[in-house]
């Protein structure tokens, strides 16, 4: 049996392990799969119609916004494809974690940017890790 393109984009949408998060031009969140779920703690109800800001760190809210709204008015993104950006970001008990992630402008028919999916993925282990090796380097040298 051959899988159609629907389905395999409904079962990469619902079983992949990372963050799967689609903005409208508003930032507001239109799609949450399961990997946002467990790596942000929202369920997914409690994510749809809600703002970025959910995830987003209050301190680095303004610059977000900047960046996003730019990116909506221009239909342009200083990041590329392939790019993969680290931020920190907010679970729903409060707690900052570290995410890696990659966005895809979503366009409709005529070309104009609609909204933007980013694929995220948790690295504060690894993120801790390499801070603690750093300390420990700087210690060693000094």
């Amino acid at each position: 049996m051959r899988l159609g393109r629907a389905e395999i984009a409904r079962q990469l949408f619902e079983g992949m392990p990372d963050a799967l998060v689609v903005a409208d031009r508003a930032g507001i969140i239109r799609h949450w799969n399961g990997g946002a779920e467990r790596i942000f703690g929202f369920a997914e109800d409690e994510a749809l119609g809600r703002s970025l800001d959910i995830i987003t760190p209050e301190r680095l809210r303004a610059r977000h916004w900047r960046g996003y709204e730019t990116t909506m008015r221009t239909g342009h993104t200083k990041y590329g494809a392939g790019d993969l950006l680290a931020v920190p970001a907010l679970r729903k008990d409060g707690a900052q974690i570290s995410i890696q992630f990659s966005i895809v402008p979503l366009r409709d028919a005529e070309g104009a940017l609609q909204a933007i999916a980013a694929i995220m993925r948790d690295v504060t282990e690894d993120f801790e890790d390499r801070k603690r090796l750093r300390r420990a380097l700087r210690e060693a040298e000094g």
